[in-house]
């Protein structure tokens, strides 16, 4: 029975969310855990150039894995072949690589999509794909899943509200001041059970309004890359761009990273685990200490964007 009374919640928009047909879980990693479990792989072919979170849940299910290599496009070295009970994960890299996933699924059966990094990009019909959703949002946990078995698991419905308080002291006290308490929930979220999406996180996502962050995202990646096309070593499509996570600026320097700390500008290293799986010949390598990633997402404007040029034009 409803309580009636007592004080009052948290007040948050009720509305739909992103993805209101796909299957609601806690984490992408857990996501993808559950198509592993209901399709019955054996084993797996992972891109070096990924984050060490998706071992996870190969070493709880004892399922055996290879890396590949990828190529300057960020598209897959396809040395190998997929037997009938392997499969084959492929990244949407920021959201740039949806022709190719859209070429991959016609060559692969057995082909699970990462869309961590692509949230925007809609799931192709038939196809295993997954989704984080606080890599977009600020959101505690949260994942979407599109998967065509009909096999569905059992699960308890996960509680957020001990994993909030980052979110919080962001608004409260910036962002810095939660940046510790951002690092406990990422190892807080390791080797946790699949469950359903919190009521929290499902209620932030469905109040969110996805058609200004999406357009925002956008027109930001477009102002940066209108001048950083000239300087970026990493080649793309951005004609069609689809509300990308981030801007990827590959540059020969090693010391812009530290320059842009300095000034305020926040930019994550994908992934630092890569460094401990390649050498240094490798792509791979070379992607995880040169490649920028250049925040663009609906928190900002173009106001923000200019700032960040305005620092690179004096180290490009």
């Amino acid at each position: 029975m409803k309580p009636l009374g007592g004080y009052l919640e948290l007040q948050l928009e009720k509305g739909q969310d992103y993805y209101p047909l796909l299957l609601k879980l806690n984490t992408g990693r857990n996501a993808f855990e559950y198509i592993l479990k209901v399709k019955r792989y054996t084993s797996i072919y992972l891109p070096y150039f990924t984050c060490e979170v998706l071992l996870e849940p190969l070493r709880k299910l004892g399922i055996q894995y290879q890396f590949y290599t990828i190529n300057e496009k960020m598209d897959p070295v396809l040395d190998f072949e997929v037997g009938p009970t392997e499969c084959f994960l492929y990244t949407n890299y920021f959201g740039l690589k949806q022709d190719t996933i859209l070429r991959l699924s016609k060559q692969f059966k057995n082909l699970i999509v990462d869309n961590s990094q692509a949230f925007f990009s809609e799931p192709v019909d038939g196809l295993d794909t997954f989704y984080s959703c606080r890599k977009f949002f600020g959101v505690p946990d949260g994942a979407y899943l599109n998967t065509d078995s009909l096999v569905r698991l059992k699960l308890e419905r996960d509680l957020s509200c001990d994993r909030f308080s980052h979110l919080i002291k962001n608004i409260d006290v910036g962002i810095e001041n939660g940046y510790q308490d951002y690092i406990e929930n990422n190892i807080v979220l390791s080797n946790n059970p699949i469950k359903k999406m919190s009521a929290l996180s499902h209620r932030i996502l469905s109040g969110i309004d996805y058609k200004e962050c999406k357009y925002r995202r956008n027109s930001n990646f477009m102002y940066l890359h209108d001048f950083l096309v000239n300087y970026n070593d990493h080649a793309f499509d951005a004609s069609s761009v689809n509300g990308p996570m981030a801007y990827p600026l590959l540059i020969s320097s090693t010391q812009v990273r530290k320059k842009l700390l300095e000034k305020r500008i926040y930019v994550a290293t994908y992934w630092p685990n890569v460094l401990e799986w390649t050498t240094k010949k490798m792509y791979e390598n070379y992607l995880t200490t040169h490649l920028l990633a250049l925040p663009i997402d609906h928190r900002y404007t173009h106001a923000d964007m200019k700032r960040i040029l305005n620092v690179l034009k004096q180290l490009l």
